[in-house]
Formats: structure tokens, C-alpha cells, sequence
């Protein structure tokens, strides 16, 4: 079984879907003017789960008010950047061993400690984590780490020609497996496999799902251009040419999260 997993518009520049209350329209009579939520998604298709990762706590609250209202179970996890030292301007700066991992409160005390690591890590030390300083503030019985497939120290190893060894000893993550299309991911996937194997870490299939449909890729594409332009100040960037890496799949979606799913069956 292959885990959806959502980002919103919270994660700015990141997704394309909200986190509104799920429109009354029907889907089928009705064509979409406006944002998608992710909520939209979970009406259509009676979902009673859904997996929300962003970048930040920010949109913890609507996630939460409206998957209630809705009777739907809200699985909600922060994605965190991780450097060797955190407390070091220049370990920050270096770019050879930073990588993402997501933390997920199990119950509303994981909860507080999710909330306790984001204020360490956004108010103390740069925006970052090590996994020393983590380590001193993990809560085992109520916090998961996942570690993505993407921007993780496997990927980045293996694209970027890096060097990073993370130190899970704290915790036993799991490790999310995708493939979207993407000409690296088989071997990416050959790898994380591989490194779970011998660290007798578990995996899951996973699905990364930014916007709902395959047409969406180019409003997609439209929005983080428009997140992106200051980051790319005298570089001249169009929908034919973003230079945005690793952006060359329309697979990040919940039509191919389904197809694959009716391929599975």
C-alpha cells in the first residue's frame, strides 16, 4: 500500500493545494475555478486518513479543525533540515551534510515535543537540527522520524556526490520510497533499500502530492516560479526554462498517486 503524503500552500512555493474546508461541489458537474484543498481530495474519495507534511507548524491548526470536522484521522509531520552542527554558522553553510528528515507526533504529548524542537530549532539555532541537539530533546515514546525520499542523505549522496553518515542512534526511522518518473529514482531506491537492509530500518512506499491533477503541473510550476523570483534575481526564467533540479516529472499528484494504485489492484 503506497502512503499519500500532502504539502500545502503552507510550505510556500511548495504546493499548490490549501488546507480550506472541503468545497460542496460536485467534482464531476463541476469544474474547479479556484485552490484546491487537500480536504477537497479526501471528500471526493472518502478517505479516513490523511498524511500532511509541510515545512512548517503554521498550518497545524486548519489541518486539524477541518479533518475533524470532516471525521478524518490527521497524520501531521514537520519536515526539518539537518546540518552537522547546528550551533555553527559555518557547518550551516556547508552543504556536503545537510539533508531533510520529517518528525510525526504519535498523541498530543509527541505534540509538545514536536512543538518544543521546532521553537529549539527555529528560534536557537538557525532554522537548523544535528542530531546531537536532537538526540538531547527526542521523546521515543511519542515522536516517529521518516526520512524522505527526496533531500534525504541518501539522495543527496548519490546526486550531489556527498559524503554525509547520519547517526540514527536515538531512534529507528523509516526510510519513504518513491518513484515518480524521475530518471534517478530506481537507483536512489536501489540504495535506500539496500541501507535499510543492512541497518534493519523499515520502509514505506510513498507518494509526494503537491497538486491534484497531471494538468495542474504547469499552475504548479507558475507558483514557484513566482515563490522562487527572489532567490533567482538576474536569471532570466520561463515555464519553458524554470531551472528548478530534479523538477522534470508531472508525477507529483493525486491522479498518478491513483493510477498507480488501479495498477497495484
Amino acid at each position: 500500500m503506497t502512503i499519500p503524503i500532502f504539502k500545502s500552500h503552507y510550505s510556500i512555493g511548495k504546493s499548490i493545494l490549501t488546507l480550506s474546508p472541503a468545497s460542496d461541489k460536485d467534482p464531476e458537474e463541476d469544474s474547479q475555478d479556484g485552490p484546491i484543498s487537500v480536504f477537497d481530495i479526501v471528500k471526493e474519495n472518502n478517505l479516513k486518513q490523511v498524511v500532511i507534511v509541510e515545512d512548517s507548524l503554521t498550518g497545524f491548526l486548519e489541518a486539524d479543525k477541518v479533518a475533524r470536522e470532516l471525521g478524518v484521522q490527521l497524520i501531521f509531520g514537520v519536515r526539518f533540515d539537518v546540518c552537522n552542527d547546528a550551533s555553527n554558522e559555518e557547518s550551516i553553510k556547508e552543504s556536503n551534510c545537510r539533508h531533510k528528515i520529517i518528525i510525526f507526533p504519535k498523541n498530543s504529548e509527541g505534540c509538545r515535543s514536536l512543538n518544543k524542537i521546532y521553537t529549539e530549532c527555529k528560534t536557537n539555532h538557525n532554522n537548523f537540527l544535528d542530531m546531537k541537539l536532537l538526540s538531547g530533546l527526542w521523546d521515543e515514546d511519542n515522536l516517529s522520524m521518516c526520512i524522505p525520499f527526496y533531500d534525504s542523505f541518501i539522495f543527496n549522496n548519490l546526486t550531489s556526490f556527498n559524503s554525509c553518515v547520519v547517526n540514527f542512534k536515538f531512534t529507528k526511522p523509516t526510510f519513504f520510497v518513491e518513484d515518480n518518473g524521475l530518471p534517478f529514482d530506481f537507483i536512489v531506491k536501489e540504495k535506500v533499500i539496500q541501507y535499510c537492509d543492512v541497518n534493519k530500518f523499515k520502509t514505506e512506499d510513498a507518494q509526494s502530492i503537491y497538486y491534484k491533477n497531471k494538468d495542474d503541473f504547469s499552475a504548479y510550476l507558475t507558483y514557484k516560479l513566482i515563490c522562487g523570483r527572489n532567490s533567482f534575481a538576474g536569471r532570466q526564467l520561463s515555464l519553458e526554462k524554470p531551472n528548478f533540479d530534479h523538477l522534470g516529472s508531472d508525477q507529483f499528484c493525486w491522479e498518478s498517486y491513483m493510477e498507480k494504485q488501479g495498477e497495484a489492484s
